[in-house]
């Protein structure tokens, strides 16, 4: 059964959610996982990007742009179908990927603010009335 999980993050910056997707990326690829992180737009894919390069210093995690190379270790995109199949997909957007079936894993990151507050309860609820039981995990 694919695991899907919650994230629940407990403040409202949006910083911190950027911030968690890389410590998850960066724990999903030391063990083995093809990583896809799903954004909202350009301006949070590039600002991921960016993030990855300098948010640890001691720890470089391969990534790449979905159009620079869409089977690096940790994928960064929109709507692009993945390249690979079975891996963590780390969902920012607000809305379900279409391409859930493709992963094994899926982690969708809540802060506090109140409109992503109540898109990702209806995600919850959309998860379940697909048949998968979600988790949520405070951090």
């Amino acid at each position: 059964m694919k695991r899907i999980e919650f994230y629940v993050l407990p403040d409202a910056n949006p910083l911190g959610r950027l911030r968690a997707a890389c410590q998850l990326a960066a724990k999903g690829w030391q063990h083995g996982m093809q990583v896809f992180i799903r954004c909202v737009d350009e301006t949070q894919s590039n600002q991921l990007d960016e993030l990855l390069w300098s948010f640890r210093a001691e720890r470089f995690v391969p990534h790449e742009q979905h159009a620079d190379n869409p089977q690096a270790p940790v994928v960064i995109g929109l709507e692009q179908t993945p390249q690979t199949t079975q891996g963590l997909l780390i969902n920012l957007a607000p809305t379900l990927c279409a391409h859930i079936d493709q992963f094994s894993r899926v982690i969708e990151i809540v802060n506090q603010e109140p409109q992503l507050l109540t898109a990702c309860r209806e995600n919850f609820r959309l998860y379940r009335r697909q048949g998968y039981d979600p988790q949520r995990v405070e951090l």
